[in-house]
């Protein structure tokens, strides 16, 4: 801890700083899947502490949005038995480590939605009595459906039901963090420090004020200690708020590479970046399919995956500029980026905190989402958290789901092996997926279909050979793709029987230009 009455925090060194962090804390921390402001260097210390002498212990790791690289990074830095009891995370895709520690019963799992973690931290940020929303309601992170637990082990009550003026609330509870650790771009001579060049912001801020009013420790990783004063509006991290900063000269902006003038600098987007990727097969058709439903003039937002090819698709019909495009992690404007560097975007118009994007969201700013779907029912309940009884958690995708006016779920009919191809504008199906994704009910409801219905919501779930929309009494079979079979290729590999009335035909243009066979 910084000694009374300094006002620069202390500068130290990554193994110094997290020496600092003792047995059974809870260690709360900001980042993004593609090393996206993720403090590195501070894990990797960590990590190289925990195997060396056997401390820190018992930790509780909290985390709102993925954090990791699948090769042992980010998150993965805590996957080793003895060193984390409990994980409360948004997204656990990043870290297969960790995931297989939850498999095993070895730490306490939690997953509640990304934008819950990122302003529970706020809250407890400013000492209030927790988050009460109306985010999670009728989904895993109800404490009727489990209250965001994924393992057996572990009693905690994250979450609970209230309610006022008859209306019904999830009241996530503080907690309080011992440790923030963070990353910012550069700290100026009086402590103060910015992100001018990181490609997002994240919740940093609201991370380092949850352990300041914790009476916690804040240590931040940066990657120049400048001697200079840096623009009062880009410091996000006032120097009060900051005990420790380790500098990291080798600091990338993400796993691609140490930096990229793109990512942080708004400007009219060269020829080659706002270029279309060229996405085949069932991924080419669902993309142009979800595209065509977008309208005009309004604000868009993508998940990752095959939704994030819908930039692609609009792109490639001249429509890159018809919408303003907002993700998650705190960008609108520019073109978001897809695959490991999802988060991030190519000359962004707004980089602030991933915490205000979810007040934005959870006010109804997105008009249209496009969203990936894992497991659909006859309610039209979607499963994206919990596969097979693995945790991936829901990143952003709940609160951005209940608040759209308009949720586009984007997927393959079927999963693990469909391969497609397209002969004379007509779909051919060489061979099925071996996994159903419309099941007679949800593994785990992510997004409420019941609940859609009674906001008004409109709902529309696009394949590859067909397009279903949530009614009153269910899904509706509404579209179907040329050379598909309503009863060979649609109902049975369904486990329930959708409402159908008079499905039209797909636009027939949709498969033309997608002659390329490939497997998804």
């Amino acid at each position: 801890m910084r000694s009374k009455g300094t006002r620069r925090p202390v500068v130290t060194s990554a193994d110094a700083a997290v020496a600092s962090i003792p047995t059974g804390a809870t260690v709360a921390m900001t980042g993004a899947g593609g090393g996206i402001l993720e403090p590195e260097a501070l894990l990797t210390a960590l990590e190289t502490r925990f195997l060396g002498a056997g401390e820190p212990r018992d930790l509780t790791v909290v985390y709102a949005l993925g954090m990791g690289d699948r090769m042992g990074g980010g998150t993965g830095r805590f996957a080793h038995p003895g060193m984390v009891s409990r994980v409360i995370g948004g997204l656990w895709t990043w870290s297969p480590e960790l995931r297989e520690l939850a498999r095993r019963e070895q730490l306490e799992a939690y997953a509640l939605p990304g934008g819950v973690i990122s302003q529970l931290f706020r809250e407890i940020g400013a000492r209030r009595p927790g988050l009460i929303t109306t985010v999670g309601l009728g989904t895993f992170a109800d404490p009727r459906c489990g209250g965001g637990r994924f393992t057996a082990r572990g009693a905690a009550e994250l979450v609970e039901l209230v309610e006022f003026d008859g209306q019904e609330y999830l009241r996530y509870k503080p907690f309080r963090v011992d440790v923030a650790l963070v990353r910012g771009d550069t700290m100026d001579r009086n402590g103060n420090i910015g992100w001018a060049g990181e490609a997002a912001q994240l919740d940093a801020t609201s991370v380092a004020q949850a352990a300041r009013a914790s009476g916690g420790l804040v240590i931040a990783q940066v990657k120049n200690i400048s001697d200079g004063v840096l623009d009062p509006h880009v410091v996000h991290l006032p120097a009060p708020l900051v005990d420790m900063v380790v500098e990291v000269p080798g600091q990338w902006q993400t796993h691609a590479g140490e930096y990229d003038d793109r990512l942080c600098r708004s400007g009219a987007p060269a020829p080659d970046a706002i270029s279309a990727s060229s996405p085949s097969g069932a991924r080419a058709i669902i993309a142009r399919r979800a595209a065509a439903e977008v309208g005009r003039g309004g604000v868009l937002n993508v998940g990752f995956g095959i939704p994030s090819l819908v930039i692609d698709a609009l792109v490639a019909a001249g429509r890159s500029e018809d919408n303003t495009v907002l993700i998650e992690q705190g960008i609108i404007g520019g073109r978001p980026l897809s695959g490991d560097l999802f988060g991030a975007a190519i000359h962004p118009e707004v980089v602030h905190s991933s915490t205000t994007q979810f007040d934005l969201i959870n006010g109804g700013l997105i008009d249209t989402t496009c969203l990936g779907m894992a497991q659909i029912d006859a309610s039209g309940s979607v499963n994206v958290s919990r596969i097979a009884g693995e945790i991936n958690g829901p990143g952003g995708f709940v609160e951005i789901s209940q608040s759209a006016d308009s949720v586009i779920f984007c997927g393959t009919f079927t999963a693990d092996g469909l391969d497609v191809d397209v002969v004379a504008g007509r779909l051919c199906i060489r061979r099925e997926g071996r996994l159903r994704k419309f099941v007679r009910t949800v593994e785990q409801v992510t997004f409420s279909g019941p609940h859609a219905t009674a906001r008004g919501q409109r709902v529309l779930v696009v394949t590859e050979r067909a397009v279903f929309r949530l009614v009153d009494g269910g899904l509706e079979l509404v579209e179907v793709a040329p050379g598909v079979d309503i009863e060979r290729d649609i109902l049975s590999h369904m486990d329930f029987v959708p409402l159908i009335d008079s499905p039209a035909q797909m636009d027939p243009d949709l498969l033309e230009s997608v002659a390329a066979r490939a497997v998804s």
